[in-house]
């Protein structure tokens, strides 16, 4: 998913505030499951009523993207088994990564409870083979 880095996103230097990354990679997340058939809403509104929220979140900083930057968020599902995914995220300019992440995300009920993915679910959201957690 591309992004461009807007003066919104910057501090007053023109850099990305640090904070702006976990927004980038929620959109990536979403978008990666979105081109599996999987949204937000659809999930809500749905027969079994899910949310998906992250759980844990461990970000390294690689290099400082700036404004106007267009910039690439790659996300890749890892793993997934009962109520979690774990996702591997980057973020990049071109050539050159800037930030990466390992992120944990956890499917609840509406009543903010763990909730098993459906076999249907987990059949499109799960890669080949992994199951596990990474």
């Amino acid at each position: 998913m591309e992004v461009r880095v807007y003066y919104e996103d910057t501090d007053f230097s023109g850099v990305v505030y640090h904070a702006n990354y976990l927004k980038f990679f929620e959109r990536g997340r979403t978008e990666a499951l979105r081109e599996t058939g999987i949204g937000h809403a659809a999930l809500l509104e749905g027969e079994e009523k899910l949310a998906f929220t992250a759980r844990r979140m461990s970000v390294e900083f690689i290099r400082p993207a700036h404004i106007d930057d267009l910039l690439q968020v790659r996300s890749t599902v890892n793993a997934a088994k009962g109520a979690r995914l774990w996702f591997k995220q980057e973020i990049w300019r071109g050539e050159e990564q800037l930030a990466s992440a390992e992120v944990e995300i956890a499917c609840i009920s509406l009543d903010g409870r763990p909730r098993r993915l459906s076999a249907e679910l987990m059949e499109r959201i799960a890669p080949a083979g992994k199951d596990d957690q990474p």
